[in-house]
């Protein structure tokens, strides 16, 4: 029987709750063959994560989740998968990056503090959203401070009462950059949860369709926000415009009934995906870039 992979999974260097090494292990609890480590806007936590999955025999797949714009949409994202996540020039653009999440990140919480204040309920510092985060600052991170301070219920009433509100927007790259870059690092480049991005089908045929123009590599068809109807709509459009299809949980460890390599329920993505995202990779770059990775 073929074992399941988890291609979309983050760590506490962007939003999420546990370390890369902490994940690994959950991993190798669920049986699972391999992972991608998928964080926003940072690659910090891979060579931790590599190390974990030596020791525990759990396959890691370097990779990183981007926020780009395209054709109007903003906060799109889009997956680089089998990165060389060591590329000086991508560690730069991501530091630049991670010092506009810090600055919004600050921004917010001034923003929640003026509000906190006009209803005398108290503050909270931006050194406690630090020292939850491993990494690039994201909204979840101060969600979590809000919660332990009683200030908000669950991470929905903190996003509702007061992130959405407070909310500042991120720099992001344009799509086509963001394309190029992950291809000039040797990488596979996949459009995450397509379906969040708009709720008309006609809409996000016509932009993946221009996509491919553009070298898009794959597409992510099993994940959370996907319904049966929507993974086979998706399924058949990655197979007619020839793109290679992912799957995973889009683990941050704080989302109600969201679990490593099966999400919200039975969702199982087949280890032969990780050996398509492989075939991609070699045809484009002619070799696999990454050392030491394994390969099933």
């Amino acid at each position: 029987m073929e074992k399941s992979v988890d291609l979309h999974i983050h760590s506490h260097y962007s939003d999420g709750l546990h370390t890369p090494g902490e994940l690994v292990r959950m991993a190798a609890a669920k049986g699972l063959r391999a992972i991608a480590l998928t964080d926003h806007d940072s690659v910090d936590g891979i060579d931790e994560a590599l190390d974990a999955g030596e020791r525990l025999g759990v396959e890691v797949i370097p990779a990183v989740e981007l926020s780009v714009t395209f054709r109007g949409y903003r906060d799109v994202h889009l997956l680089g998968y089998l990165i060389d996540h060591h590329d000086q020039d991508f560690a730069a653009r991501l530091a630049a990056f991670r010092k506009s999440r810090d600055e919004r990140g600050r921004t917010i919480v001034d923003r929640i503090n003026a509000k906190l204040s006009r209803d005398n309920r108290g503050s909270i510092t931006y050194a406690e959203v630090l020292a939850i985060a491993g990494g690039a600052v994201g909204r979840p991170h101060i969600a979590r401070v809000l919660i332990g301070k009683g200030l908000a219920r669950d991470i929905e009433d903190a996003f509702d009462k007061f992130l959405k509100p407070c909310n500042v927007s991120k720099i992001q790259f344009p799509m086509a950059e963001a394309i190029t870059e992950i291809k000039r690092i040797g990488g596979v480049a996949v459009l995450a949860h397509p379906s969040s991005i708009s709720a008309e089908r006609t809409i996000i045929k016509t932009m993946i369709e221009e996509l491919v123009e553009m070298r898009l590599d794959g597409l992510e068809v099993f994940y959370n926000m996907c319904y049966k109807d929507d993974i086979i709509y998706f399924n058949d459009l990655a197979t007619r415009v020839g793109l290679t299809v992912t799957g995973g949980s889009d683990y941050h460890g704080f989302d109600d009934g969201v679990e490593i390599g099966v999400g919200v329920g039975g969702m199982a993505v087949p280890y032969r995906w990780v050996k398509a995202l492989k075939d991609v990779q070699e045809k484009c770059n002619g070799k696999i870039i990454i050392k030491g990775l394994r390969h099933g």
